[in-house]
């Protein structure tokens, strides 16, 4: 739980109510100066309503610059990115032929599979040759190659599970399965944090949803009990079926899911437990096999294992793997699985040689860089005096901004310097808790990430977001010294 400084928060609020203030003035002479011009409806409602997209008008607009920066190289530890300029003040933005070298503190490239690598690319490069970059099938029909058996046997193995199913998309899996393995009758009870692709799918299943307090076990255990001796609304029937639905890292946290605690309390009410482990597999864990193995979880407690390839594996797709008997059910009826296009065949490849890669002895080492520099870099931060969120071992860390004028700022002076980060504002988090979202990768050198330190350490110096004193700089430095 995020406690906002009180000054904080009332500034805050203060920003987002001039800013919205200022918006209904505009949008006010907006309709005088522009009630004369022609309606070209023809009868038809307005799409896109005032209201409707009055975030993006009057909010979003002033600071797109920050957001979907084009990029014109593989996002490895430094990239570079399409510098782009505006003449309508920030409407639209014009790209250019220039680029900046910049450190990448955005993508999820956490052991750094992104880039060209020795192993992994030639092997790809062979199977575009030989299966070319789509099947242009589903898997049903002629979508189902050598690779994708191999694939799905490889990820069962490495995710210690009897089967598995592979998909083309990491938010369809999510958004897909939840509506098939249950519906109307029964219940989902999922962190109040969980992702976007989570809440779609649990709300397209047609199953009672509720949310437990974020990562909080007796919240969690409160609910279960409270919903078994209610039963289903109106009939009061008990649940057909029951899944509590957690992340093993919470993407805009960075903050590892409390597995062991909420496996016991799943067990004692036998509630089946759904572990969506994108940012964490491949990433924590002796041998990168996820929060299972790094808190000490044996994976038979866990029901559904889902994951994704497009953070550690450096591909694109993700997974569900859990007994046969559910993964046979899935394949025969999951509409992911029966109507969309199978995983590209070099995308399959790419994940095979990773998985190969993660548990050899060159995966050892880029497991223990990261563990390493993303030790190094949240502790160094929380030193200099960030509010920096999430747990140890954990690449994901947010440092937060909170007002809506420091998110701009952040991102533009950070480019300046050629560092490219990632900002978080509503409505991907709520609207007082606004950040910054590092992603650290076993690649970054020890000189990378003393860069982006200095660096950054200047910008909150610059715009005001050390919200905590900082230790005293003789002692700092020593810590930054050591090798």
């Amino acid at each position: 739980m995020i406690t906002i400084p009180y000054l904080t928060a009332l500034t805050t609020y203060f920003s987002y109510g001039l800013l919205f203030a200022f918006g209904q003035f505009r949008d006010f002479f907006r309709k005088i100066f522009d009630w004369w011009r022609v309606n070209n409806l023809q009868g038809y409602a307005p799409i896109c309503l005032g209201l409707e997209d009055f975030y993006t008008r009057r909010l979003y607009l002033r600071i797109q610059d920050c957001f979907g920066r084009p990029i014109s190289s593989a996002p490895d530890a430094w990239f570079d990115v399409v510098e782009r300029y505006s003449i309508d003040s920030n409407k639209t933005l014009k790209r250019t032929t220039n680029t900046s070298r910049c450190l990448n503190l955005g993508s999820y490239n956490y052991l750094g599979f992104a880039a060209s690598d020795e192993y992994c690319t030639p092997r790809v490069i062979q199977s575009l040759k030989r299966f070319s970059p789509s099947t242009c099938s589903a898997r049903v029909d002629a979508g189902t190659t050598t690779l994708h058996t191999e694939l799905e046997e490889c990820v069962a193995n490495f995710v210690q599970k009897p089967a598995a199913v592979v998909f083309g998309m990491g938010y369809v899996t999510n958004s897909s399965i939840l509506p098939v393995l249950i519906g109307k009758g029964g219940l989902i009870i999922s962190d109040s944090l969980n992702h976007n692709s989570i809440v779609n799918g649990a709300r397209g299943s047609g199953a009672t949803v509720r949310v437990f307090q974020h990562n909080t076990p007796w919240h969690l255990e409160k609910v279960l009990r409270e919903q078994i001796a209610e039963g289903q609304p109106r009939t009061h029937r008990p649940w057909k079926k029951i899944i509590v639905i957690v992340e093993g890292i919470y993407s805009m946290e960075g903050e590892l899911c409390k597995l062991p605690e909420i496996v016991a309390i799943c067990k004692k009410y036998q509630a089946y437990v759904y572990l969506d482990e994108a940012h964490s597999i491949g990433a924590v864990g002796k041998s990168g096999r996820g929060v299972c193995e790094l808190l000490g979880v044996d994976t038979a407690d866990v029901d559904i294992m889902m994951g994704t390839f497009t953070k550690s594996f450096g591909s694109c797709g993700g997974y569900i793997a859990g007994s046969k008997e559910l993964i046979r059910y899935l394949k025969h009826t999951c509409p992911a699985h029966l109507y969309a296009t199978s995983v590209s065949p070099p995308a399959a490849q790419q994940i095979i040689s990773a998985i190969k890669v993660i548990l050899g002895e060159d995966g050892a080492q880029k497991l223990a860089r990261i563990r390493e520099n993303s030790n190094f870099f949240r502790s160094e931060l929380q030193k200099m005096g960030f509010e920096v969120l999430g747990d140890n071992d954990s690449p994901v860390m947010p440092i937060m901004l909170y007002n809506p004028a420091k998110i701009p700022a952040f991102s533009r002076e950070c480019l300046k310097q050629n560092v490219a980060v990632v900002t978080v504002a509503f409505p991907a988090t709520p609207l007082l808790l606004a950040r910054a979202r590092i992603c650290i990768s076993a690649a970054h050198s020890k000189e990378d990430l003393l860069k982006a330190l200095e660096v950054i350490s200047q910008v909150g110096d610059l715009i005001g977001i050390k919200y905590f004193p900082a230790e005293p700089e003789k002692q700092q430095q020593g810590v930054i010294k050591v090798d």
